[in-house]
């Protein structure tokens, strides 16, 4: 016999719909449930007031966020909803502190990346590594993610449509953790969050209103493997960061 659903339940559960559908997710599957197995309870959520802005959803506040973040990784499942499964290794879906003050965006895994499973463990990891401990934090205290989940061929940069079709996820691990500040490593994740086409250039150095939290630019780590000139103006704009939370950096820290 079917269950029948209280009110509250009925109210939380047309809220989270209504948000998959503002993330353009439409279709729903019902996970099968072997006879006798109970049901796995439904994530605590507090519903939220309205939306003030564009940039803010009427997702109801999430209070278990790891789990809220699981049944986002159960969504994407073995996902072929781009070419860019074809190749892949493993879906790189997101590490750190569910509870972060700070997430940081890139734009998607490279090789070794794709290989383990988590974002930014290759030679640009090492220096986002280095870059946080520069700030007085350490990696568990972040949360990282990418645009896209799964690793271009080639290191290529991720095409118009692979980014519109996985950055849905992204979003709503952002609405899940709700970061006091994200910061978007690189072009691909700032054009793809701020949905503005400009040059990287001109979108550092300022903030950002993105669904209640202040976003900043700057460049990808991998970048400055490239060009280590700008690790100084990276470091302007991660003490932007670190003013803002009340961040003080170690004694006798060195910058990358």
């Amino acid at each position: 016999m079917p269950k029948h659903l209280g009110p509250e339940t009925k109210k939380q559960l047309a809220a989270r719909v209504n948000y998959y559908r503002e993330m353009g997710i439409h279709d729903f599957y019902r996970q099968p449930v072997a006879e006798g197995e109970p049901a796995s309870e439904p994530v605590e959520v507090v519903a939220a007031g309205p939306s003030p802005s564009l940039f803010e959803s009427s997702l109801p506040v999430i209070q278990d966020k790891p789990a809220a973040l699981k049944i986002i990784r159960e969504d994407i499942g073995d996902c072929t909803r781009c070419r860019l499964h074809e190749r892949r290794t493993n879906i790189v879906f997101g590490v750190g502190n569910a509870n972060a003050d700070i997430m940081f965006v890139g734009e998607g895994p490279g090789a070794d990346e794709d290989a383990q499973g988590e974002p930014f463990v290759g030679r640009a990891g090492q220096l986002l590594n280095n870059m946080i401990s520069a700030m007085g934090i350490k990696r568990e205290d972040v949360y990282i993610a990418n645009v896209v989940k799964c690793r271009p061929p080639g290191n290529r940069t991720p095409e118009n449509d692979e980014c519109d079709t996985c950055s849905p996820f992204l979003l709503r691990q952002i609405e899940v953790i709700r970061p006091k500040v994200i910061v978007a490593l690189g072009a691909v994740a700032a054009k793809n969050l701020l949905a503005i086409n400009d040059s990287l250039g001109n979108l550092r150095g300022r903030w950002y209103d993105f669904k209640g939290s202040r976003l900043l630019v700057t460049y990808h780590p991998a970048y400055l493997l490239r060009d280590p000139r700008q690790k100084k103006e990276t470091w302007k704009d991660l003490q932007i960061v670190m003013k803002y939370l009340g961040l003080t950096p170690p004694p006798k820290a060195t910058q990358e």
